[in-house]
């Protein structure tokens, strides 16, 4: 008991002594700089962030000279009228979208029960076995871990070795759309139990019990409860696993093999493939255009208060 208690001391004595550093080193008139001076690394990773996307949307309004293989010094919204003209693209950013929202839903009705055992289990070794279960993912990059994939759901994998032994037919697990949701959901899944963990503990078991006292059977609770009182931690986990599947590159190029693409892949393609930085520029704004505007669809459908930026505490 006392190591535990020391650390969170020994932390506190370090933050103290800093602070009198600071206090010694900085004149008093200036000492209201202090805090920008901690932000500055934030706000240049920031500034070096809108730089480059302004860069990329002054590119996207260059179409490419077939000629010499350069952008056109004259600007024009060709790029994005290829965007909207070819069915590829179209097709491209449809299979995006929905393939975010399935597995955002998925991993989401996944990832509750996950994140509600783990806080309400009673089991010191479960709690144990289930956040490791849950962090050993993160010490496997998501390449690794697509590769593996191929290694069970391939012709030759793991799965149809078993189903020929059995004398069945071997199936087309790989390179198509539902392996690459497949694969998406099991890599968002620790993403979403991370963010759903701290709404799920915040909520008090005693109003569980009290609404349970009160007559309610566990599935009144858990939907009239347990549910709105974890909203925010829903929406943020929904708001991240939807940003980050829409953008994701390595799962589609991987298990979708070429015929899946994502748009996150097009992108890549017309920069590194077709040669055609315009074009892959145009691409970059629009997936950075969708992801903003479904964000603040979200926003507006379970209100600004939802994460508590703004609220009112009660």
């Amino acid at each position: 008991m006392a190591s535990a208690q020391s650390a969170p001391s020994l932390f506190w004595r370090l933050i103290d002594g800093l602070e009198a550093l600071l206090r010694r080193l900085v004149p008093p008139k200036r000492r209201g700089v202090t805090g920008w001076l901690f932000l500055a690394p934030a706000l240049l990773l920031v500034g070096i962030l809108a730089v480059g996307l302004g860069y990329i949307i002054e590119y996207s309004f260059h179409e490419l000279d077939i000629a010499t293989y350069r952008l056109k010094d004259a600007y024009s919204l060709g790029n994005y009228q290829t965007l909207i003209e070819r069915p590829v693209y179209r097709n491209v950013l449809w299979r995006s979208l929905l393939g975010a929202a399935l597995v955002t839903a998925i991993t989401l009705f996944f990832a509750f029960p996950y994140a509600y055992a783990m806080t309400r289990t009673r089991s010191a070794a479960m709690r144990k076995f289930l956040l490791i279960a849950l962090f050993l993912p993160f010490f496997i990059g998501q390449v690794v871990r697509a590769y593996g994939w191929l290694i069970i759901l391939g012709k030759q994998g793991v799965i149809n070795a078993m189903l020929a032994g059995l004398g069945l037919g071997t199936l087309d697990l790989i390179y198509n759309y539902g392996a690459v949701i497949f694969g998406l959901i099991q890599y968002m899944l620790p993403f979403a139990v991370l963010l759903l963990l701290p709404a799920l503990a915040a909520i008090p078991e005693d109003v569980e019990m009290a609404s349970e006292g009160l007559g309610a059977n566990w599935v009144s609770t858990f939907r009239h409860v347990v549910l709105p009182m974890a909203k925010p931690g829903l929406i943020g986990a929904g708001i991240v696993v939807f940003t980050l599947t829409l953008t994701d590159f390595a799962m589609p190029e991987i298990l979708g093999g070429g015929t899946t693409d994502f748009v996150a892949s097009a992108i890549y393609d017309s920069f590194f493939q077709i040669s055609n930085a315009g074009l892959g520029a145009a691409l970059s704004v629009a997936l950075v255009l969708i992801g903003s505007a479904f964000v603040a669809l979200f926003f507006s459908i379970a209100g600004s208060t939802t994460l508590d930026i703004g609220g009112e505490k009660k």
